[in-house]
C-alpha cells in the first residue's frame, strides 16, 4: 500500500509573543555592584508580571506542538510531519478547537492590554518603563497559527514533459525519497513503543519500598493511550510493530494503579510481561 493512501503531510506554525525584555540599566546595575563582566549575564524583565494571561497562552502553544508531535511522526526537515488519515478527521477537529482556544486568549490579552501593563508597573516599581511595550496591535501581530495540510508526493505525477530516461531517474529518485522518510517515520514510532517499555521495566524495578510515591494513574493511562496512538501511526501495517503494540495492551488488560501501588507480586508480573516484549524485538 502507497504511504500517500494511508497519510497526509501536515505542518502546524504557532508564534507567540514572550513579553520579555533586557533590562539594559538593571543589566549594567549588577555588572558594577558585582563587578562581574557585562557577558556574565543579563537582566530579563517580564512586562506581564503579576498576571498570567501571557504565560497562560504560551504554555498553551508549548502544549499544542506536543500534542501535535506526539500525534503525528517525522517526514522532513522543512517541517512537514506524516498523519495518519485514520485519525484525519478527528485530528483537524481538535486542532481547529485548539486554534479558537489559542486566538480566544489571545483577544483577551489585547483587550484588556492596557490594565495588563498597570498591574506589570505596579509589580516593576522604578524598573516600569511605557517604552518597553510594543503597541497592542504589534502584539496582536505576535500571535499566529497555522497548520496546512497536503497529500504525500507520488512517484510518476511530475513533469510529464521530460524526456523519458530522465523522468524514469527522477521517479526512482523520488521513490528512494519517500522510503527513506517513511522508514525514518516509522523509527518514530518504534522510538515511541521502546521508550514507554524501558521507562515501565526501570520504574517497576525501582518501586520496591516507594510504590505509593513512584506510580500514579499515568503509568497505566500512557500506555494505553500509546497502543491505541500506534494502531494510526503504523502507516505502514508493519506487523512486527502492530504484535508489540498488542502485546502491550494485553500486559495492561485489567491493570488497575492502585493494586500496582500495593503489590510487589503484580509489578513483578507486570515487569516481567514488559521486559519480554523489549527482548523480542530488534528496537
Amino acid at each position: 500500500m502507497s504511504i500517500s493512501s494511508s497519510a497526509v503531510l501536515v505542518r502546524l506554525s504557532i508564534s507567540t509573543w514572550t513579553a520579555r525584555k533586557i533590562d539594559k540599566e538593571q543589566s549594567e546595575s549588577v555588572s558594577m555592584t558585582t563587578g562581574a563582566d557585562a557577558k556574565a549575564g543579563k537582566y530579563i524583565k517580564d512586562l506581564m508580571v503579576g498576571s498570567h494571561y501571557v504565560s497562560d497562552l504560551n504554555k498553551y502553544a508549548g502544549q499544542c506542538r506536543l500534542v501535535y508531535n506526539e500525534t503525528t511522526l517525522p517526514w522532513d526537515d522543512m517541517g512537514d510531519r506524516l498523519l495518519p488519515t485514520s485519525i484525519l478527521l478527528d485530528f483537524k477537529k481538535n486542532f481547529n478547537g485548539k486554534r479558537d482556544d489559542f486566538f480566544r486568549m489571545r483577544d483577551y490579552i489585547c483587550n484588556n492590554y492596557d490594565a495588563l501593563k498597570r498591574v506589570s508597573a505596579n509589580y516593576l516599581g522604578a524598573m516600569a518603563n511605557p517604552d518597553d511595550y510594543p503597541t497592542v496591535d504589534e502584539v496582536f501581530s505576535k500571535y499566529s497559527w497555522k497548520l496546512t495540510m497536503k497529500t504525500v508526493p507520488e512517484s510518476g505525477h511530475l513533469y510529464l514533459d521530460l524526456p523519458a530516461q530522465d523522468l524514469n531517474e527522477m521517479r526512482q529518485a523520488l521513490e528512494q525519497e519517500n522510503a527513506d522518510k517513511t522508514k525514518n517515520a516509522m523509527k518514530t514510532a518504534w522510538h515511541k513503543m521502546r521508550d514507554m517499555l524501558t521507562g515501565m521495566s526501570s520504574k517497576l524495578q525501582e518501586a520496591d519500598g516507594d510504590a505509593k510515591k513512584r506510580f500514579c494513574d499515568s503509568f497505566v493511562a500512557n500506555p494505553r493511550e500509546l497502543c491505541s496512538l500506534l494502531g494510526h501511526l503504523n502507516v505502514t501495517g508493519d506487523p512486527e510493530l502492530d504484535r508489540a503494540r498488542v502485546m502491550l495492551e494485553r500486559a495492561m488488560q485489567g491493570a488497575d494503579i492502585d493494586i500496582i501501588k500495593e503489590s510487589p507480586t503484580v509489578r513483578e508480573d507486570m515487569k516481567t510481561k514488559v521486559d519480554s516484549i523489549l527482548k523480542q524485538f530488534d528496537w
